[in-house]
């Protein structure tokens, strides 16, 4: 890296004559047609969009979606919050669709730096769209701009927004937002390198969430999405950002992960050649996706036979970097006081994997997170930390389980089912899909309806209409 005027340039390419990396990103995107983009990512972006619109359906009933969907002042807008029966405006709509998509943590995620891509890019862009008469295939640039964005910033300072008490989907899908939403908007380089610039004064969103399972961490996909159009829409009409976002004395990755130098080259290394996107990751369980690979050890250890009450203790070998996240305090963790909460423990997700066999959104209820024998386990679920851990580059699970027969078993999951090193196929998405539709009250028929809308979204003409699917 160079420091020339007060700003950090990478020492490569355009960025070495001056350009900061927010001129060079909008530079290489502006204009950009769907058949410049791999169809690999074409491809990431239509689960992700399936993804969205199932989880938008499944949470629309949930007293944190009613909350949020009250809180607008702007009915009867173009724009849909999906299963709700009034428009809404651009803002009012992302702002719904972003809090349902995230609220059950069933969300799609970024492997070794996690964020939430879907749950910002899509509702910001698809209100984008449907507010200015814009067709799928400006919905499909839109969004793998910010999608490739938003994993981009994740990257480069992988951890150290989290233990700087910032949530990454808050920050960095304000930014991927922000481009998403101009893109799909064809604006030109210069209001999308201002609209950067703008969208690092509306970042927002502290993890204080964990303390008692507070429902603000569900708001973020949202606040983050309608940022994003607040920052392009202002650019568009010639508001200025700093073009040194990224790069200057005061830059976003100095704000929001002081701890970490950032790493300028996986910002910038490859750009337009290599897509991050393509490594988005989709979850098959409803809890924090470092948990996974220990549930699907739990569910071995189901499968073998053994009893609850055949369970002495189980102990968990982990990363020191998620302790204070998912482990601790433990009596907390193995008693959450919530079920929101429950989502980011590691016991409690063992446990009710073990009676239930499932982790879906029917494990956690308040009813399901109190249960007795639930906790009872629970209460039996340890962790002790290995120092030869790989996250964040690889989230792998471990169980060491004592009988009180005194027999000793272990089970190793090697990494996160769903990430890049064993993906979710199409059809298991869309089983997904189909599964959160059925939770959210829809018939069978609507949900395929909206389904081949997803699937056939980059032919979708102007203007992009959801009208159809809203209310119940």
């Amino acid at each position: 890296m160079n420091r020339e005027a007060g700003r950090t340039t990478v020492g490569r390419g355009p960025e070495a004559a001056g350009r900061t990396f927010s001129e060079t990103y909008a530079e290489r995107f502006a204009g950009i047609g769907i058949e410049d983009l791999p169809a690999e990512v074409v491809r990431t972006l239509v689960s992700g969009l399936i993804d969205v619109a199932g989880l938008c359906i499944a949470a629309r009933r949930a007293d944190y979606v009613r909350a949020a969907r009250a809180a607008c002042d702007d009915a009867g807008g173009p724009c849909t919050a999906l299963g709700h029966e009034d428009g809404l405006g651009a803002a009012g709509a992302a702002l719904v669709n972003g809090v349902a998509t995230h609220g059950e943590d069933f969300d799609d995620t970024l492997e070794g730096s996690p964020a939430h891509c879907g749950a910002v890019v899509v509702p910001a862009v698809l209100a984008v769209c449907e507010r200015y008469g814009l067709a799928g295939r400006d919905f499909v640039r839109g969004a793998a701009c910010g999608f490739e964005l938003m994993c981009r910033l994740n990257r480069t300072v992988p951890g150290g927004m989290h233990r700087a008490c910032f949530h990454p989907t808050a920050v960095t899908g304000a930014f991927g937002a922000s481009f998403g939403a101009g893109a799909a908007l064809g604006l030109g380089a210069r209001p999308l390198t201002m609209a950067m610039g703008i969208a690092g004064s509306l970042c927002s969103g502290i993890i204080e969430y964990l303390t008692d399972g507070a429902w603000t961490k569900r708001l973020h996909g949202g606040w983050a999405a309608q940022s994003g159009i607040r920052a392009a829409l202002l650019a568009r009409h010639g508001f200025t950002g700093p073009r040194t976002v990224f790069e200057g004395e005061h830059n976003a990755f100095r704000a929001f992960s002081p701890s970490v130098e950032p790493d300028y080259e996986a910002l910038a290394g490859g750009l337009g050649e290599t897509w991050v996107a393509e490594q988005i990751a989709f979850k098959p369980y409803a809890c924090g996706t470092m948990i996974h690979p220990y549930i699907d050890c739990m569910m071995r250890l189901a499968e073998s036979g053994a009893g609850a009450g055949d369970v002495a203790d189980i102990e968990c070998r982990t990363s020191p970097l998620i302790v204070h996240r998912l482990w601790e305090p433990l009596a907390a963790k193995q008693a959450p006081p919530n079920a929101y909460a429950a989502k980011f423990s590691v016991p409690y997700c063992l446990a009710v994997a073990f009676h239930d066999r499932a982790v879906g959104l029917e494990q956690f209820t308040e009813a399901r997170v109190a249960d007795p024998a639930v906790r009872a386990l629970a209460s039996r679920i340890r962790y002790v930390i290995d120092p030869d851990d790989e996250y964040p580059a690889n989230y792998r699970g471990h169980l060491r389980v004592r009988f009180r027969d005194g027999r000793i078993e272990e089970y190793v999951q090697p990494h996160f089912r769903g990430g890049v090193r064993e993906p979710l196929r199409r059809g298991e998405i869309v089983a997904k899909f189909r599964s959160n539709v059925r939770y959210g009250g829809w018939s069978a028929a609507r949900g395929e309806e909206l389904l081949a809308l997803c699937i056939g979204i980059a032919d979708a003409p102007a203007p992009l209409d959801l009208s159809r699917f809203r209310g119940g």
